[in-house]
């Protein structure tokens, strides 16, 4: 037993802990969890806990269906919103065969395989991503059939006494309980609307760190009688929840994104990984923007990158180069502003880290920077001028992933069909469905 494993069954003991949650991830990000007695604990780390994958979604086929959940306990942590009087903790698990193998169904087992593919090349991947989201009155829907937001602030709003201050101060308290530091946090632009900023991180710890917010984020909502939401665009004239990150690549102590004297500070290596991320984003754009609502946020504007491109401080492109700072080579890293909220953020880590990785293999060349706003020009333009579109729908989306062998490779067969398959079903029910769109501009006159 090594010396992780020990710290975590003498906290257990001296902390009283009564449950221990084992939380993994399915195919489209959501949460499972089952909660072991703390006597089973050491056996788990040793032999792992059986479970039934196939009532999982994407995790494995009925004839195949036996499962081993193995913990983490690097990951251990109390939860501090489940009190004191019963103690409770989680660990993240990593999903195994019978036969004690990494599955290939398990997302957080995506982002690894990418993770020791950078290992092998010499690099160590740092993410920190801006977490938006919304406070809401309650999930149900107002009288006018739309979501009620708690405020009617705008963004960096200061309102004494206001609800979203006194939420963002305990949020942002119980995430640092839990081990996650917070860089900042405030109003957002929409009514309702925050971000949370996390500092940065290795992407797995990143990935695990994101999965704990959005719990955090829900505990810390309902213990104040509302409701916080991850969905991409809840409000159709507000704009959208994205999880803008940024990424960057070190070799040892030392940037790989960094060249002093190139333009904006980037080496040949941050350019070769920017192509990359450009090159293969509409194939990747169905993980980092799963859902059918996920494109109200991609094409409704307010700063949502609809268009593949990068430019130094722009706001409107894909991929954005931050300001460099004056003797902080340490900071010099690329954003990518396509993921939204409602991600898995394995999946969308390990795509475009993997894409980043593919154009520093292949050494893609970089097209020339951005500097007008994309949004303004018109199609003629943007075509032109050579800038193409992301996917325009779920759809469409599916499409170019399902056509891509670079998807296919990153994510494993087993993920890469089960994420068609239920994104397939996913835009079946909404084709089929009748909204109210429908009905307020059609029945009255058809």
């Amino acid at each position: 037993m090594d010396r992780q494993q020990e710290f975590v069954l003498r906290t257990i003991e001296e902390r009283d802990v009564r449950f221990v949650r084992m939380w993994f991830t399915d195919v489209v990000g959501t949460l499972k969890s089952v909660a072991l007695a703390p006597a089973e604990v050491e056996a788990a780390f040793e032999e792992g806990l059986g479970f039934d994958g196939s009532s999982i979604e994407g995790l494995s086929r009925v004839y195949e269906s036996d499962m081993l959940l193995q913990p983490d306990p690097s990951t251990f942590q109390i939860l501090p919103w489940r009190g004191q009087e019963e103690p409770t903790s989680r660990m993240f698990c990593d999903i195994l065969t019978p036969d004690g193998e990494p599955s290939a169904a398990d997302t957080r087992g995506v982002l690894k395989r990418t993770l020791e593919k950078a290992a092998n090349m010499g690099f160590t991947c740092y993410t920190s991503p801006e977490i938006e989201f919304y406070l809401l009155k309650s999930k149900e829907l107002g009288a006018n059939g739309i979501p009620e937001p708690v405020d009617s602030e705008s963004y960096f709003d200061h309102t004494p006494g206001g609800i979203v201050q006194d939420f963002r101060r305990r949020a942002v308290t119980m995430l640092e309980e839990v081990g996650i530091s917070v860089e900042f946090s405030h109003h957002e632009a929409g009514p309702g609307q925050n971000e949370i900023d996390l500092r940065h991180a290795d992407a797995l710890q990143t990935a695990d760190n994101i999965m704990t917010f959005r719990t955090v984020i829900k505990e810390v909502a309902l213990a104040q009688g509302i409701y916080g939401t991850f969905m991409p665009k809840p409000f159709s004239d507000q704009p959208g929840s994205g999880m803008h990150t940024h990424f960057s690549l070190f070799e040892g102590d030392t940037n790989a994104f960094f060249e002093a004297g190139a333009e904006f500070q980037l080496s040949r290596t941050a350019r070769h990984f920017i192509a990359g991320v450009l090159k293969h984003a509409p194939e990747f754009t169905l993980v980092t923007n799963q859902f059918v609502n996920s494109y109200k946020r991609l094409w409704g504007g307010d700063e949502a990158p609809s268009y593949v491109s990068w430019g130094h401080n722009n706001r409107s492109a894909l991929v954005r180069v931050p300001l460099y700072k004056p003797n902080k080579m340490q900071s010099a890293r690329i954003e990518y502003r396509g993921i939204d909220s409602a991600t898995n953020p394995y999946l969308s880590y390990a795509v475009v880290l993997g894409a980043g990785l593919k154009g520093i293999e292949n050494e893609y060349e970089l097209s020339p920077a951005v500097t007008e706003d994309l949004q303004a020009m018109s199609s003629s333009e943007r075509r032109a001028m050579g800038y193409h579109s992301l996917p325009s729908s779920l759809w469409d989306a599916i499409n170019k992933t399902e056509d891509s062998e670079f998807m296919a490779e990153i994510l494993g067969e087993q993920v890469f069909e089960q994420l068609l398959r239920n994104k397939r079903k996913d835009w079946s029910a909404y084709r089929a469905e009748v909204t109210p769109y429908e009905l307020k501009n059609n029945l009255g006159i058809l």
